[in-house]
């Protein structure tokens, strides 16, 4: 086994798409806009919160978590807004430069109308980098 730091972990849960709390979940994000709706249990008569998450469902999630790649090596940076046909989408929640794809990648809670395979830039350092909105994982798990 080789050791391995807090960066190396971050890494590979943003390349297995893993939201984590104060980036992709906090107060201000719903288990819907993070793609948690499995999570619930939708079989029970009741749950804290039921009603709340039934009129969200009911009317979509104002934003969706998805998956950005960029079209370099230049890492994709956490509150890095993202726009999409020069208005702005969402912003990135977490990102980092992935070492299997060898591209900047990010997640970012975004407006849900974007498909996966359309274009956008991200806004990084007062330069706008190109990226594309992909599926969830970067990475696929190896059976």
């Amino acid at each position: 086994m080789t050791p391995a730091g807090l960066g190396a972990r971050d890494t590979l849960r943003l390349e297995a798409g893993l939201p984590l709390y104060g980036h992709e979940l906090s107060l201000t994000s719903t288990t819907l806009e993070a793609g948690l709706g499995w999570v619930l249990g939708w079989n029970k008569p009741t749950f804290r919160g039921r009603a709340a998450v039934e009129r969200e469902r009911a009317s979509g999630p104002r934003r969706r978590l998805a998956g950005l790649v960029s079209a370099g090596r230049q890492p994709l940076r956490e509150g890095a807004e993202v726009l999409a046909g020069g208005r702005p989408v969402g912003f990135l929640s977490s990102g980092n430069y992935s070492p299997v794809l060898e591209r900047g990648i990010g997640m970012g809670l975004l407006t849900p109308g974007l498909a996966v395979g359309e274009p956008v830039t991200v806004a990084l350092r007062g330069r706008e980098v190109p990226a594309d909105v992909v599926a969830l994982p970067f990475v696929a798990k190896e059976s």
